[in-house]
């Protein structure tokens, strides 16, 4: 039996990874795939932290079963984040929507979980992490109202609540499917 492989995406600062911190600790047999990322580490994700060129390298090499580019980064999820797949595990990442076609294609049984937060909360949460300029706010904004790429389906979660409500409802749509 192979386990099942979800994405879970959805604008910066929508809480997916406060989202997939409470999953994983309610669900920990759930492996969250660690991604490798061009950016400096940093305390609030854990990530393997590359730079441009060695990350190409990496790809050029098959170092990676999933790859994107977003936001001007690279992001890539090695191979052993996903062997749990093949013993029967669930795994789940953080990826973005503008990957989804070319992750569907790597793996079509993929299953996506977009979380989904109202303009007004997005650009609350935005503003008080303080990373982003106004006009970075309106940018991020702009991009959160885009719809996933034409044909993708998913299960949409409202992340506008409290975050146990939020994870209440990722809890749910990561549930297995009755037999």
């Amino acid at each position: 039996m192979r386990g099942r492989l979800f994405a879970l995406v959805g604008p910066s600062g929508a809480g997916k990874d406060r989202l997939l911190a409470g999953l994983t600790l309610a669900r920990p047999e759930i492996h969250r795939a660690r991604r490798t990322i061009t950016r400096p580490a940093a305390e609030s994700e854990d990530f393997e932290s590359l730079d441009a060129a060695q990350f190409e390298a990496e790809r050029a090499a098959g170092g990676f079963a999933l790859d994107w580019s977003a936001h001007g980064l690279l992001y890539g999820i090695r191979p052993a984040e996903l062997a749990r797949l093949a013993a029967g595990g669930d795994v789940i990442f953080n990826g973005s929507r503008a990957a989804l076609p070319a992750c569907l294609a790597a793996f079509p049984d993929l299953r996506v979980i977009e979380i989904w937060v109202s303009p007004q909360v997005l650009a609350r949460r935005l503003a008080a992490r303080g990373r982003e300029s106004r006009a970075e706010i309106e940018a991020r904004l702009a991009r959160a109202a885009l719809p996933l790429p034409g044909g993708i389906t998913a299960h949409r979660i409202v992340n506008d609540g409290p975050l146990a409500a939020g994870i209440a409802a990722l809890l749910a749509a990561v549930q297995p499917e009755s037999v």
